[in-house]
Formats: C-alpha cells, structure tokens, sequence
C-alpha cells in the first residue's frame, strides 16, 4: 500500500467535504422528508426510528452506521483494495460523526422536491467519492465487489436490494415514505450512472489510415488491446483500416482525444456497450 502526499491529501480533503455534504443532505433533506435512502444509511435510520418508536430507546446513528458497515469493510479489505478501504472508513466514520453533531435545517417540507434533489446530492457525494477512490460505504461495497468480479455495472442490481429495505420500512412506518424514498434511491442511482462510467463500456470503430498508431494510442491510455480489420471506402473503393475496441466509459473522452491526434482525419463510431463477455481491463483499486 503506497502513499502519494501530494494526491493522498487530495483526495483526503475531498473526501471531508463530502462526508460534510452527506452529513447536511441526511440533517436537511432525508430526516426532513422522514426518508429512508437505502444502503447502510437507509438501514440505520429505519433501526433508529424503530428504537424510538417501538422502545423509546434513542440510538445515536454513528453506532449503528459503523456497526452495520463491519462486513462491508472487510469484504473492502478482504477483496477490492486495502487503500480504497481506509478512504472509505474515513468517509463513513466522518458522515456518521457529522450527521450525529451538525444541525439540521429544513429546505423546504415538501417530500417529492426533498425526494428529488436529495438523491441528486447523494449521487454527487456518491460519484465524488468514487472518483476519489473511495465510497460512502455499505451497498456500494457490494456494488463495486460485484462489478469487479461480474465486469458489469451493478449499481441497479443494489437499487433493487435497497428496494427490499424501503419494503421493510413501508410496513413498519407507511408506504407514503417509503415510495418517496424509492424516488430518492432512483434519482441517486441515476445521477450516479451519469457521473461515474468506470464500471460502463464504450465500443470504438475508428476507420483510418494510421491504425497502428490509434492501437498503440489506445493500449497506452487504456491498457486495453485493439483488433486492426481490413476493409475498402465504397465511394472511392480505396483500402482502409478499422480500428475495432471497448474501453471504459471514464475513459472514452480521452482516447477518443488521443485517435484525434494520431490521425485528425479518422473517422470514429462510439457506441455504448451493454455487456461484454470475455477478458476486459480494469484497473484494480488500490
């Protein structure tokens, strides 16, 4: 496990001040709302409120955040990155800290606007976070451990684990909540797929003149190999090359800059990839 001074204290001050956003989006707009956003967070506000309401028992939320993020951190240890994992314990012991010591101030009362641009903050924190090499903890854990081994984007397949939370608090405290709530997880989870690609595949055509160079482009860029196919202009029946590759979404803008420059003249088709099968590349977390 290498340290970096200069990019570790980036990315330590970067992930303070999402912990901070975290902390006020949960203050502000989910105990607001009276939501139940999914996750770990999700999970310990429904245990808190279930204290309060069934043993009148106050359970502070920093204890029963990190009690429920024990084993997804050790799968974060045991399987994605030593590094990643220490980043994420810092977030997760931060937002649980904040959330229990900031003051919460109401917005607005009103529960499909809270809905709304609450889960859009808590996409941002969320893909902040991950662009840091770091997560907010809990499900996300599990989703980016499932996209690593499954080479797919998982981040739909934990919205609908989060679902089965939101069921559970339908039951316990209503349905009007915990259909809001569902608003909140979608609109979280689509903001997250805007924002954060790593885990999203881009398929590239490229017909050129300079194949060799855009294949060397790409694997440098990328780490990724790329097929060279044989093929013929039909206007002018001249010979051409194609360049055929999947890349990461993340990485898509800068390789399609680096095709540019090793020929200004290639002709590019980038198209969105639904599943590959097959070895791909991804760059392993720290």
């Amino acid at each position: 496990m290498k340290f970096e001074p200069k990019e570790d204290i980036k990315r330590i001050i970067i992930v303070c001040i999402a912990a901070v956003i975290m902390a006020l989006n949960i203050k502000s707009f989910v105990r607001t709302g009276g939501l139940y956003p999914g996750g770990a967070t999700g999970l310990a506000l429904l245990i808190q409120r279930a204290g309060d309401l069934f043993f009148h028992v106050t359970v502070p939320y920093t204890v029963v955040n990190v009690a429920l993020n024990a084993v997804p951190v050790y799968i974060g240890f045991r399987y994605i990155g030593k590094k990643f994992t220490l980043y994420s314990c810092l977030m997760i012991v931060l937002t649980s800290v904040l959330t229990d010591m900031l003051p919460g101030y109401a917005i607005t009362y009103d529960t499909l606007l809270i809905s709304i641009f609450g889960g859009l903050i808590n996409g941002v924190v969320i893909s902040l976070c991950l662009l840091m090499n770091a997560t907010t903890g809990g499900t996300d854990f599990i989703a980016i451990f499932l996209s690593d081994r499954k080479g797919i984007d998982s981040w739909n397949i934990v919205l609908g684990l989060n679902v089965v939370i939101l069921g559970a608090a339908g039951i316990l405290f209503g349905w009007d909540k915990a259909l809001y709530s569902i608003i909140f997880q979608y609109t979280s989870t689509q903001t997250l797929h805007v924002l954060y690609k790593k885990y999203q595949q881009e398929t590239l055509f490229v017909v050129t003149n300079h194949a060799e160079e855009i294949c060397d482009a790409i694997s440098r860029a990328t780490n990724h190999g790329a097929t060279i196919i044989e093929g013929q202009g039909a206007y002018k029946e001249q010979e051409r090359k194609i360049v055929y590759s999947v890349v990461s979404g993340a990485e898509s803008k800068r390789v399609l800059r680096l095709i540019r420059e090793a020929d200004p003249k290639a002709f590019i088709n980038l198209m969105k990839t639904e599943q590959v099968a097959g070895r791909f590349y991804q760059k392993p977390n720290e």
